[in-house]
């Protein structure tokens, strides 16, 4: 029961988030779209002409701060996502664990070698100095 309601809230997360992502897109290009509109003014009021630009303006105040809110929302979705990905993405974190594994177990014998080679060369030099100095007059 518990593996198949695990795969059920992720996709009813997944469908949050397009859910979000396609309102929030929307509500940008609807609001963009009546900010052109009065951005023309070419339409007909009774309304004298400065209020009516008290009035546009207005209206184009609340739709840039409608595209601003939708534009912060897209950005918490991003956000949700990235935590979403960080924290349930187990494969490819098991996948980044075992390929510095991998490299450290590579470093690891370079320098078991290195160090093998480091001390058969100074069992060689020691071998040599120690010949010279019994065979050496000034003991």
């Amino acid at each position: 029961m518990t593996s198949r309601a695990l795969p059920q809230s992720k996709e009813a997360l997944l469908k949050s988030y397009r859910t979000r992502l396609k309102d929030d897109v929307k509500s940008m290009l609807e609001n963009f779209e009546e900010i052109i509109k009065v951005a023309k003014g070419e339409h007909d009021t009774q309304l004298s002409r400065l209020t009516q630009c008290e009035q546009d303006t207005y209206e184009m105040h609340v739709r840039s701060a409608n595209i601003v809110r939708a534009g912060e929302s897209l950005m918490k979705l991003v956000s949700d996502i990235k935590q979403y990905l960080i924290l349930n993405d187990f494969p490819s974190v098991n996948e980044a664990i075992t390929q510095n594994s991998k490299l450290f177990r590579t470093k690891q014998a370079e320098c078991d070698q290195k160090l093998m080679s480091l001390r058969d060369d100074m069992a060689a030099d020691l071998y040599d100095l120690e010949e010279e100095y019994y065979q050496s007059i000034n003991k």
